[in-house]
């Protein structure tokens, strides 16, 4: 059975479903679909017949692998608390080993994102042919008809002016001069590496300004989560050698990336092989902090001490729970915790807070139509809160919706939550 290497590592969890159909309840996509297919009781049975033998892993079963946001939703719902999102991930790996990656993601995983340096060339090649592209306001663009294989119409951030890898310093002593309360590592991740550098420059002034030195290792590379999420755990690996290689002089990494905060936590659970990777990765997970978490609990700041940019004085704000937030991470509190108890905003709970926005990295690329129909639902729960404001801490939702806003002509603006601070 060694050709079925990679579900044989997740068959415990195959055989977890119940086929009770709980999970029909909670997948978006199947909410919106209707096909056993779609959801993870689906999933499972054909996952479950391709260890058997039964089930060849055809281009239409890629493509049903392939239709899932990993959003959890039907995890944590589960009578049996079944870890489809392992399944559908280990199904995904077992496709690569036996079909290969096909040449846009060979192209794009192997060649160009496993390589930092090389990838930061093509992006920076990439911006200086963006004016192409139309303005819809600000620093959004949209995507003509003959981009519709991304997504006619779709509205994408500007890459940034300036990369934040470009406009980092190597190491940030505190603004007091103080001895550090502590010395952390931050990880920027490639949203906000190479479009929201904004983000990243803010949550450095924010730890600074408490009295933590910050470290911004240049050798640090993409969390992995498109990647390896993809199947491609070779050059997951890869890349998770060169994040831990880059962070080992720090014990604790903070990122302002949820997507990313739990990619780097979880190496150990998807790419360990041998002993001696579970270990490295089971350390590096446990220096990963989320920036919510992090000033939460370990910095213990006061919200209450904490001043709101004038811009963001009188307005109404609402929050969304990132997938690779709430649930994941079990990061749900924190959040609320500062935004309820800011002085200078009013905070209001969104309906369905924890409803995937209809992101799910690559999946919005693939099935464009299906992302935007899911992303309805967000923004009803938006509309029924009133709010002038959204945030959020992922820059891949903040992306999204900010796409699916402008694509209904709705008011709200969306943030990370490091931007609300002074």
């Amino acid at each position: 059975m060694n050709e079925k290497k990679e579900l044989k590592k997740v068959e415990q969890y195959i055989e977890q479903c119940m086929k009770c159909g709980f999970c029909t309840y909670f997948c978006p996509v199947y909410q919106e679909e209707k096909v056993e297919t779609s959801v993870a009781r689906g999933k499972n049975y054909l996952i479950k017949l391709a260890l058997q033998g039964q089930q060849e892993f055809t281009e239409e079963m890629g493509k049903i692998v392939g239709k899932c946001l990993l959003c959890k939703r039907c995890v944590v719902n589960c009578p049996a608390k079944a870890q489809i999102d392992r399944v559908v991930v280990g199904a995904r790996a077992q496709m690569v080993n036996e079909k290969g990656l096909g040449f846009i993601k060979n192209l794009a995983f192997r060649k160009i994102m496993s390589d930092r340096k090389r990838f930061t060339r093509y992006l920076k090649l990439a911006k200086a042919f963006q004016w192409l592209l139309p303005k819809t306001e600000g620093n959004i663009r949209h995507l003509p008809d003959f981009l519709k294989a991304l997504g006619a119409g779709r509205n994408i951030p500007e890459l940034a002016k300036t990369f934040l890898r470009d406009m980092v310093k190597p190491v940030y002593e505190p603004q007091s001069k103080d001895k550090p309360v502590m010395k952390v590592g931050f990880f920027m991740g490639c949203a906000t590496d190479f479009i929201y550098p904004e983000i990243g420059l803010k949550l450095i002034d924010f730890l600074t300004k408490r009295n933590v030195e910050v470290v911004v290792p240049k050798d640090q590379n993409c969390c992995g989560a498109p990647i390896y999420f993809s199947g491609d755990f070779l050059t997951g690996r890869l890349i998770a050698d060169m994040n831990v290689e880059a962070f080992k002089e720090v014990d604790t990494i903070v990122t302002a990336c949820a997507t990313c905060s739990s990619t780097l936590k979880e190496y150990e659970k998807y790419l360990a092989e041998t002993e001696e990777q579970k270990q490295k990765y089971a350390n590096f997970g446990k220096k990963i902090k989320d920036s919510l978490e992090f000033i939460v609990k370990t910095l213990k700041v006061d919200p209450k001490n904490l001043k709101v940019r004038k811009e963001f004085h009188g307005k109404t704000v609402t929050w969304h729970d990132p997938c690779h937030l709430v649930r994941y991470q079990d990061i749900k509190d924190e959040p609320r915790s500062i935004l309820k108890n800011l002085d200078g905003i009013k905070y209001v709970e969104m309906p369905n807070a924890d409803l995937c926005c209809g992101m799910g990295g690559s999946f919005s690329i693939y099935h464009y139509d299906l992302t935007k129909r899911i992303a309805k639902k967000k923004l009803d729960g938006i509309k029924a809160t009133g709010a002038d404001i959204v945030v959020t801490a992922c820059p891949g939702c903040m992306i999204n919706l900010i796409d699916n806003v402008l694509q209904n002509r709705m008011p709200q603006r969306v943030y990370h939550i490091v931007e609300l601070f002074e």
